[in-house]
């Protein structure tokens, strides 16, 4: 038995407790508590820190992480079309491997225990194994060419199978109907149907720009006309984004919606009547223009929401506290609310309510006797007296790089640092943001019309 023991602990589901004990035995959590009836063991002293569960990143890119800084400023459409396009010419599968690792290691210094990773390599899954994380890996489909489904949904079959054999206790295989304008009906449709026999989870981006909206309602915009230019015919698919998932079977997969930033009242009964789940990625949305997702409205209707940070293409940085505290003044700002909602409400977005979001609540989100050991601490400053820490983990020190890691009981972080950093990763890193910026360069830019 190991104790663990802090200034604070923030178990979630009970209230904050000061001068507090998490003690693990093996790879669970065998106690929570104040430090006066902990039971016996071997302690270790975090000392003047935030103990708490591992947050959860509900949707990230791990992939794609070598992309930062590479598409600033561009409208939705371009962004997708330069990051397709230098993807294919640069990133073969080791530089995707290597921007998987980087991004796990940048998360686990974020104390970042979970990650729901979407991406069409699934190189994620071998960089979950060997950094020791826990996370679901959502295999991507495409095929906007309603032509195209049987061989996109006999591919998506055949990468699945293979998954499956590297699958562990800690890392499951999913399946990602990509977004409406890069997915046919007839796909979502078999992607529906299969995750159903496989009994898999399902991811979707959805719902989240003005041009998907328009594409689905009225089959106009740019990426109506990007289709068109492919010869893909382009109709009224439904009435919203979300109404189309309804309508092709996929909100009975109960899936996770990525995003979720344009939806209206019925749309939200449609998500909440389906037992579905939202990632809600506040610093994406943002950053690429989208909008404000209702996250006030979502959670009243019970709906289970997580953060995510999408990817370093979109965001430039993984760091939960960081989305949970832009979380929360975003909504206040749009609602002009001085209390909704609470730091609490956003805590539990980045632990037990991102579980409850990735189905896995049984195991991780908060610090509970009989649950899996992921632990977080984050340190404060001893000089500095805390009332609140769920306050001061939102507002004072959001962005802080984590003191302590641990998965299932084992220490990945240990006195901020990583426990096994992986040589040379850094400087590849460099070298491929590099390549990225010399294929910019030379000419290279977006192909395709989606």
């Amino acid at each position: 038995m190991i104790r663990y023991r802090a200034r604070w602990i923030v178990p979630i589901t009970s209230p904050p407790e000061a001068d507090g004990i998490v003690a693990v035995d093996g790879e669970r959590v065998a106690y929570a508590g104040p430090a006066s009836a902990a039971p016996p063991g071997d302690e270790v002293n975090l000392g003047d820190v935030i103990l708490m569960p591992g947050l959860i990143n509900a949707h990230c890119h791990l992939e794609l992480t070598a992309m930062r800084g590479f598409l600033e400023d561009l409208d939705f459409r371009r962004w997708i079309l330069r990051l397709t396009s230098a993807r294919q010419a640069v990133l073969d599968r080791d530089a995707l491997l290597d921007s998987a690792r980087y991004g796990i290691e940048e998360g686990l210094r974020a104390g970042i225990t979970t990650y729901g990773d979407t991406s069409d390599s699934a190189v994620g899954i071998q960089a979950m194994r060997e950094a020791a994380v826990r996370g679901i890996v959502y295999q991507e489909v495409f095929g906007p060419d309603p032509s195209q489904c049987a061989k996109s949904i006999a591919d998506l079959r055949e990468k699945v199978a293979g998954l499956r054999y590297l699958e562990t206790p800690l890392v499951r295989v999913g399946v990602s109907p990509h977004a409406p304008y890069t997915v046919s009906d007839e796909l979502f449709k078999a992607t529906a149907s299969l995750a159903r026999e496989l009994m898999l989870p399902v991811a979707v981006h959805i719902a989240e720009s003005e041009l998907e909206s328009q594409l689905v309602s009225t089959a106009s915009g740019a990426f109506a006309d990007g289709l068109r230019r492919r010869g893909i015919t382009v109709e009224r698919r439904a009435e919203s984004p979300i109404a189309l998932l309804d309508a092709c079977g996929v909100l009975a997969a109960r899936p996770l919606l990525i995003h979720c930033v344009r939806v209206n009242a019925a749309d939200v009964d449609r998500i909440a009547s389906s037992s579905s789940s939202v990632a809600h990625c506040p610093v994406s949305n943002a950053k690429l223009g989208h909008g404000v997702a209702p996250l006030l409205d979502l959670l009243e209707a019970g709906i289970p929401v997580g953060l995510g940070s999408d990817s370093m293409a979109s965001n430039n940085r993984m760091a939960l506290l960081e989305e949970a505290r832009v979380a929360l003044l975003a909504q206040r700002a749009v609602s002009k609310l001085c209390d909704a909602p609470q730091a609490a409400d956003v805590i539990e977005l980045a632990t037990i309510a991102g579980a409850r979001a990735l189905g896995i609540d049984a195991q991780v989100g908060s610090l509970e006797v009989g649950k899996q050991a992921d632990l977080a601490a984050f340190a404060i400053d001893p000089a500095v007296p805390i009332q609140d820490p769920v306050a001061a983990l939102v507002f004072s020190i959001s962005g802080a790089r984590a003191r302590f890691v641990s998965v299932a009981g084992r220490v990945l972080v240990r006195d901020g640092e990583l426990v096994s950093p992986r040589a040379g990763l850094a400087e590849r890193m460099q070298s491929l943001a590099d390549a990225l910026a010399a294929w910019l360069d030379s000419g290279g830019e977006m192909q395709g019309s989606v």
